[in-house]
Parts: structure tokens; sequence; C-alpha cells
């Protein structure tokens, strides 16, 4: 474990600390790393906390014939307590609409709305009880101007936040691509997945912390 400074933290507690606070008062990550989409898909169900047994809101959020996904996003609870949201990649031959017009604007109400939902219908949620999947950012970097995406994702990540819930985002690209290095400081960390020697791998960057994990495996 080391800070971004390069200075050693010996046994991992600031990391831990860190993640624990991010759980307790709401987060968002950014799921980043161009390796094969399961790299993605394990990120994903941990972050989902598809696995734990404990009983949660999710909330999947994906691009319908969309080819450059993280992984495919499937929650595989189908209850009362499982939403999906799949919006639609218009051809390339349509015009784009921008923050001017109402696709891209419809798709953050949907979002918003739906998570407002959740959260009326259980009067107030605990901290981490909701967790939003969107997978994945690439088909809105493909349709629509960049600053107009970086609006939806600041009032998504806010929402999510506000509600003491967990989002992550994947944007399937290498972690020095110039996206990553636009979106990265609307988010509370950076996540890197990949595959390596038939393990898949996280490594976590904390930005308020300055704290950068070691790879860890998933």
């Amino acid at each position: 474990m080391q800070t971004e400074s390069g200075t050693g933290v010996s046994d991992g507690v600031t990391f831990a600390q860190a993640l624990d606070r991010l759980k307790r008062n709401g987060s968002t990550v950014l799921v980043v790393g161009s390796s094969e989409q399961a790299a993605h898909e394990v990120a994903c169900q941990r972050l989902l906390g598809t696995h734990t047994g404990t009983e949660r809101h999710r909330l999947a959020v994906t691009a319908r014939d969309a080819t450059y996904r993280g992984h495919g996003c499937v929650c595989e609870s189908t209850d009362a307590r499982t939403r999906h949201i799949e919006h639609t990649v218009r051809p390339e031959q349509e015009p784009t609409i921008d923050s001017t017009g109402r696709p891209l604007a419809t798709l953050g109400t949907d979002v918003i709305d739906a998570i407002r939902e959740i959260e009326s219908a259980e009067d107030g949620l605990d901290p981490a009880e909701l967790r939003v999947c969107v997978d994945s950012i690439v088909p809105l970097l493909s349709e629509y101007d960049p600053e107009d995406v970086f609006k939806l994702l600041h009032i998504t990540t806010t929402t999510v936040r506000s509600t003491t819930g967990m989002g992550h985002f994947h944007l399937p690209l290498a972690r020095d691509h110039d996206a990553v290095n636009l979106f990265e400081p609307l988010f509370d960390a950076v996540v890197e997945v990949r595959r390596r020697d038939g393990r898949v791998e996280q490594r976590w960057h904390l930005r308020d912390y300055t704290v950068q994990s070691e790879w860890l495996e998933l």
C-alpha cells in the first residue's frame, strides 16, 4: 500500500478506514481498464454486493444495442428491489442531441427519479443500501459532447451520494486515457481492473485521501 506521493503505508489501515468512510457516507467510483470484460464483470458483482446475502436496492443503467460496454451489466435478481434503465444508442447517421435537447437530459431524469422513488418508498435508506451500476459511459461519449456527459455524470453522482448509496460507472478504457482524466474529479475513487496470470485484480485510487492500493485479487 502506498500513497500517490510514494509514502509507504505499512498495514493498510488508512486504506481500510477510507473505504469504510466512503461506504458510510455514500460514494461513487469510476471503474476503468481496457482488459477483457470478465474483469469488469467480477468488479461489478462485488460492487453491487450481489453475493453477500444482504438485501439491497440495485439500479442498473445500460445501453441497448451498445457494442462497447464494460461487460453488459445484468443484475441477477429480478425482485422488486432491482430496477433496470435501458437507453438507446442512436445510429451514427442520426443527429446528436446535446444539452439543449431531451434524450440525454431524459436519461438523467430517469435515473434520478428512480433513485428518489426508491428512497421515498423506504422512507430513507441505510448507508450502502442502494447500489447503482452504469455500464458504460463509452456509448454516451460516442453520441454526445464530453461536456454534456460530464454534466450528466455530475448530477447522477451527486444524487447517489445524497442517498448514502454506492454507485460505480464503467469506463473500459486505459487509466491514462483522456476521458478518464476528464471524469475522474467527479468520483471518490478510480478502480483499475485487469486480468493477469489467470487472476482478476483491482487497484484503487482514493482521491480525497491520496491513497493508492496495491493490485489486489478480486
